[in-house]
């Protein structure tokens, strides 16, 4: 029911709330798609001309490769900003609001670490650069944290209703993946620039800067065109940081969402860092072709939103998130072969993986922030807090988490076999595996019951 003197979120509204997703997922997709292909090439992306920057190689401790390493630390940092944040969130008493402020101060910082982390300031291998990789990292997902735990706890406040917040989820899921798109873009700007700049890497860094660019300035929309007091009752919770994580890691079905949450983007961005090497190693295509088949991917997820939507009141969000679980686990065990071992044509290969998993990244787009909004929702009405800062910064750090480990694993992985590709079948199989026991997780989750309090 909608509360006395708060309006409902017009649906101008939730689209100009959507492009602050956009903004967000254009930075995020430029670090977990390019990162690791600009700072570990393959062998034929070093033909064409890319430059070493960090040491390469497995190198510490026998295993781990410095990028590898870089991104693991990151989380330990993130682990302590990612509640510390959140808490202040759900705290703040400004007067526009508790989420507005910080993503206002979060916009430009966070496009600015985006684009220092591909500027390394020595031109050629060097531990300077894997420094200055590890500093400017740390400041991107400090940011990151800044702008997404305030942006997504917004999701339940200003979704008042089930049918608001679906509609939510689906216009952020719809910019999300677009952002990533227009991330996968840059091979095919980069490439162009290149017969302008002569030079590979300038031409890089001059692409990833114009994109980190436009999504800074669409992270500013919601900002500046939602005024979070006309939509959200906002009452701070007065609890202390360490109080709010712990009282909201006690909700059972949160835990079991979390867990298979961290599974889900550990596979995911293991596919989708390793991408552009299936591309590249295993079907022996030019690079810009990973821009053709995930360009095509979402594209044919869209295909699937009005189906998802339409099912989701009837099916429930729990048996949707499992089948997704299923494909993409089927796609992923696909990919590990791809090339000589499959009696088709490269290209066609690649266009089977993008019909294959275009519904499960359609299911995963849309319903998972729901699901963690009805969860933030049913334990508000139980414990009478409002931690939804808390419940999304937990979710937030399952991203980030998958992420890194996803990083570690790819880069580590990489150095296996890179004549064959054998690194990279490796991967895939890897990410497989953490879907299915994503899938496993997520069968605890007890939708029944967070129903019967939210539906009431």
């Amino acid at each position: 029911m909608q509360k006395t003197g708060i309006k409902k979120l017009p649906t101008g509204k939730v689209w100009c709330f959507a492009v602050g997703q956009f903004g967000w997922s254009v930075l995020a997709a430029l670090i977990s798609s390019w990162l690791v292909n600009y700072y570990q090439p393959d062998l034929a992306t070093q033909a064409a001309g890319h430059t070493i920057f960090i040491p390469q190689g497995r190198v510490i401790f026998g295993a781990l490769t410095i990028l590898g390493a870089i991104t693991a630390f990151g989380r330990i940092f993130d682990a302590v900003t990612d509640p510390l944040i959140a808490s202040r969130s759900d705290r703040c008493k400004s007067k526009d609001g508790r989420r507005i402020p910080f993503m206002r101060a979060a916009a430009v910082p966070f496009a600015a670490a985006c684009i220092l982390t591909f500027w390394s300031p020595v031109g050629g291998e060097s531990w300077i650069n894997a420094i200055f990789l590890f500093l400017m990292l740390m400041l991107f997902y400090f940011f990151m944290t800044m702008y997404c735990t305030p942006y997504n706890a917004l999701i339940p406040e200003l979704g008042a209703d089930q049918k608001t917040r679906m509609s939510i989820s689906t216009a952020i899921s719809f910019t999300y993946i677009a952002g990533m798109a227009v991330a996968y873009l840059a091979p095919v700007i980069w490439g162009a620039l290149e017969g302008v700049t002569g030079d590979r890497i300038t031409a890089i860094r001059l692409t990833l800067t114009i994109l980190a660019a436009i999504g800074c300035a669409c992270m500013f929309v919601p900002v500046f065109t939602i005024r979070e007091r006309d939509y959200v009752e906002i009452v701070p919770n007065e609890s202390t940081a360490l109080k709010s994580l712990t009282a909201t890691f006690r909700n059972k079905d949160f835990k079991v969402f979390v867990a298979s949450d961290i599974a889900y983007f550990l596979g995911i961005t293991m596919f989708q860092t390793a991408l552009p090497f299936f591309v590249t190693s295993l079907l022996k295509l030019d690079e810009s072709m990973s821009t053709m088949y995930f360009v095509l991917m979402t594209a044919l997820s869209l295909i699937f939103y009005v189906p998802v939507n339409k099912l989701t009141p009837k099916f429930g969000k729990k048996k949707l998130i499992l089948f997704a679980f299923c494909i993409f686990t089927a796609s992923f065990v696909y990919t590990a072969f791809f090339g000589d071992s499959l009696p088709l044509a490269p290209a066609i290969q690649g266009y089977i993986l993008c019909v294959l998993a275009s519904p499960a990244q359609a299911i995963f787009g849309i319903l998972p922030q729901a699901v963690v909004a009805d969860i933030a929702e049913c334990d508000a009405l139980e414990t009478k807090e409002n931690r939804s800062g808390m419940f999304f910064a937990a979710r937030t750090f399952a991203f980030k988490l998958g992420q890194s480990i996803a990083m570690l694993m790819v880069t580590a992985f990489a150095t296996i076999g890179p004549e064959t590709g054998l690194g990279y079948r490796i991967t895939a199989i890897a990410a497989a595996a953490v879907c299915v026991l994503g899938g496993v997780l997520f069968l605890l989750y007890n939708e029944k019951r967070v129903y019967s309090k939210i539906m009431k």
